[in-house]
């Protein structure tokens, strides 16, 4: 299986060779959870990553709030909570500071299908990234979190 590192040639600077792998490494991730989620949930990730934008957000999101957090269109979100909705897993309920739009919350169908799946999503994440030792998580997650520092700089 090719991927964004097989891109990569000796004379490459480091940096590049870098990037590439990380992103190989995070398209690999993804497609597991993605592949697990299907088969195991029948559901998306697009899905799952709603439903975990409403479980941290108990009193509920607005549309255009989950399309920011989730950084697609409304029109994907708005796709999206109608199907969640035709199954039972979200409610849209008026929004309490703009009677123009609509409060998007889980349902109690909604957390107890987003807490088996939430439990079972981490266990898989444990498994993924079980190539590397505690020590080694926690030198990455550091090292990571200096390339987000600067980024954020960067931005602003």
């Amino acid at each position: 299986m090719t991927d964004m590192e097989s891109r990569v040639a000796d004379g490459d600077h480091q940096a590049l060779k870098l990037w590439l792998r990380l992103l190989a490494c995070t398209t690999r991730v993804e497609n597991q959870i993605r592949s697990r989620l299907r088969t195991d949930f029948d559901t998306t990730l697009p899905r799952f990553d709603l439903l975990a934008q409403l479980e941290r957000h108990p009193d509920g999101l607005s549309m255009r709030e989950l399309s920011q957090r989730l950084m697609v269109t409304g029109g994907n979100v708005t796709g999206i909570t109608d199907q969640l909705e035709a199954e039972g897993l979200v409610a849209r309920e008026a929004h309490p500071s703009d009677r123009r739009s609509f409060a998007v919350k889980l349902t109690a169908a909604g957390r107890r299908q987003f807490k088996k799946m939430a439990s079972t999503h981490e266990q898989w994440i444990v498994e993924l990234l079980a190539g590397w030792n505690t020590e080694q998580k926690g030198q990455v997650y550091e090292l990571l979190a200096v390339l987000k520092d600067q980024q954020a700089k960067d931005m602003s």
